[in-house]
């Protein structure tokens, strides 16, 4: 996994999918799939000097992927409530969505840097 892009409330994380990945149908196994997309949620709700940790997330899996290709991963903030923060990610081959994760996110009351807001 590549982490291309961070900001707060947002992340963009891409990976191409390699043999080691495949299940035994030759496509790539759903998990490597969801720790892209939680990876990517990770960097997004951590961004903003906040320690996050995720409370609960769902996928749902689309379409195949095949082996060789490249996914991207694109997490961005919904809404915060409290210390509980919503981020939808979107993996996706070129312009077709494979997948659809929604992760809740729960604020731990610390900051990574204490001299920053």
């Amino acid at each position: 996994m590549r982490l291309d892009e961070v900001s707060p409330g947002r992340a963009v994380m891409s990976m191409v999918v390699c043999e080691a990945m495949s299940n035994g149908h030759g496509m790539c196994h759903g998990g490597f799939i969801f720790s892209l997309a939680d990876s990517t949620f990770a960097f997004a709700c951590n961004a903003a000097n906040q320690m996050a940790v995720g409370a609960q997330c769902t996928i749902s899996f689309l379409r195949p992927v095949r082996i060789g290709e490249t996914l991207v991963a694109v997490a961005d903030f919904r809404a915060e409530a409290g210390r509980t923060g919503i981020y939808d990610v979107q993996v996706c081959r070129g312009d077709e969505i494979v997948a659809e994760f929604r992760g809740h996110s729960r604020m731990i009351g610390q900051k990574y840097f204490e001299d920053l807001p």
